[in-house]
């Protein structure tokens, strides 16, 4: 597993409450739905990090 920094995020309060609702809707806490969503546009976007060799 890839290991996972902390980092302060600003975000709207409306756009909190729809991500919120939306991770409830898909069974995510709030953190794992926002995690989804950028995994889905650096997806999109073909712009994935590279992934490491495990030895």
């Amino acid at each position: 597993m890839s290991k996972k920094k902390a980092f302060a995020l600003r975000i709207n309060e409306e756009m909190l409450k729809a991500i919120e609702k939306w991770a409830s809707d898909e069974f995510r806490s709030t953190n794992g739905q926002i995690e989804w969503i950028l995994a889905q546009q650096l997806k999109e976007h073909k712009r994935e990090p590279k992934k490491k060799d495990k030895k």
